[in-house]
């Protein structure tokens, strides 16, 4: 967690943890983060390294999440081995254009 986290620890060895998280633990921890910027009371440094911390994480989560979706692209195949993306829609958007 960011509090955790040493004052001389550089930057390089944070992002080398959150590259180890798994998307369930980065995106708590990027829920705490963001619970902890909205209630405020920060000094502005510790504001910065939580606000930076939380980019990362958001990053992390977004490109699992890209890695999954293209995981169940290649999941979804038609005969002859093509594959069809399938758009993941509510029911009550309407219609598709």
């Amino acid at each position: 967690m960011v509090g955790e986290r040493g004052a001389g620890e550089p930057p390089a060895a944070a992002e080398e943890g959150i590259a180890a998280l798994a998307f369930d633990e980065a995106l708590a921890e990027l829920q705490q983060i963001v619970a902890r910027l909205e209630a405020g009371g920060q000094p502005l440094e510790e504001t910065i390294a939580l606000y930076e911390r939380g980019v990362a994480l958001h990053e992390r989560c977004a490109r699992l999440l890209a890695d999954a979706e293209l995981r169940v692209k290649r999941l979804v195949e038609r005969a002859g081995g093509a594959l069809e993306a399938v758009e993941a829609r509510d029911e009550s958007d309407g219609p598709a254009n």
